[in-house]
């Protein structure tokens, strides 16, 4: 075969590819209205039976030189692709999503904002017991220049014989020690029905992770007005997270704060394993902002500051840490709670490694 024979059959090569090329491209964009009409019509994106039906047609009028097998395996490659291409354009239509709102949103509570470069510190008693535990707290916290206090009044508890929480009445308590100090309330609310009683008292509605998917609580806060801290939950993925706040956005209420607090895996070392490139990655796929809980992720007080700094470092918009007068005597989690000096040395540090980050 003459050189010039060798370059015109390269050049067919070469048109025919442009040609397999222009028609994947036309093969995608029927592909991307399928996956539109599929969504209006709620029909799930990966269908098996279709997929067989596709490669018995192809099978049935396959003459050419290539193995049945290697045409359903190149095949079954342009089905997953354009499955993926599905799944990236439902990606593109969610509310949350960075490419529906490409700039920041900013979640204001009371003056308090997060999402704006701003990194706020959310301090408080896991449960919250009496008055005066939660007010030993908020002083503590007032004196450092810290106005949002987190406590849990329902207590969401792995055994039903741990303590559950005092109710509406620490939702009282909360209440009234913020109003004393100039303080706003963040705590977590764990039913629907729970949501409007709860309105009077909190200026945050925390989902806590074992209710991510609970998805009649999602829509219940996502039509009220107030800020919503979503935490992801025990082994949620991130896309199961990010879904879970599209519950929310989807019913009216944008102003959504995503928790990173550890997941669930092998390890023994710490409570949970904070999963810490969630932050960079929750915050280039949504628009909103993201706040990591080192207390639940470590479960280990000797760790609380390192993580932070992680956190802050990586770009996390609030540090999320329980504070309680006497752990030794915390009616849940005392192993974890800071005391209050631990708690001031803990901002100091991280309030000058603030400083050199700035």
């Amino acid at each position: 075969m003459s050189t010039n024979e060798l370059a015109e059959l390269r050049n067919k090569i070469d048109e025919v590819n442009l040609q397999i090329l222009s028609l994947l491209n036309q093969r995608a964009e029927i592909v991307q209205e399928i996956g539109t009409q599929k969504e209006k019509q709620g029909i799930i994106r990966f269908d098996p039976v279709r997929e067989r039906q596709s490669l018995d047609l192809i099978n049935e009028n396959h003459n050419g030189p290539f193995e049945t097998s290697t045409i359903q395996h190149i095949f079954k490659e342009i089905f997953k692709a354009s499955l993926e291409l599905q799944e990236d354009n439902h990606k593109k239509a969610l509310l949350v999503s960075r490419k529906a709102r490409p700039e920041n949103t900013i979640v204001d509570v009371n003056g308090e904002t997060f999402g704006d470069g701003s990194q706020r510190f959310i301090m408080g008693p896991c449960a919250v017991e009496g008055y005066e535990q939660v007010r030993s707290v908020a002083k503590a916290m007032k004196e450092q220049g810290l106005t949002l206090i987190r406590g849990g009044a329902f207590k969401p508890r792995t055994s039903p014989y741990d303590f559950q929480g005092l109710g509406i009445e620490g939702l009282q308590i909360l209440r009234e020690v913020a109003d004393e100090f100039g303080m706003s309330v963040v705590s977590e609310i764990l039913t629907p029905q729970d949501v409007e009683q709860a309105l009077d008292y909190v200026d945050v509605i925390q989902i806590g992770a074992r209710n991510m998917q609970n998805f009649e609580l999602l829509k219940t806060v996502g039509k009220v007005k107030k800020p919503v801290l979503l935490k992801r939950g025990l082994s949620a993925t991130i896309d199961e997270f990010i879904n879970a706040a599209e519950y929310i956005i989807s019913q009216g209420n944008d102003q959504i704060i995503l928790c990173e607090r550890g997941i669930r895996t092998y390890e023994k070392a710490t409570r949970n394993t904070l999963d810490i490139s969630s932050v960079p990655i929750l915050k280039q796929e949504t628009h909103l902002p993201v706040v990591v809980d080192v207390t639940h992720s470590t479960g280990r007080k000797d760790l609380l500051f390192p993580t932070a700094k992680a956190a802050l470092a990586i770009g996390a918009d609030a540090i999320m840490a329980e504070v309680h007068p006497d752990p030794a005597v915390a009616l849940s989690d005392a192993a974890q709670q800071m005391n209050i000096p631990e708690f001031n040395d803990f901002i100091d540090k991280l309030q000058e490694f603030k400083d050199k980050l700035a």
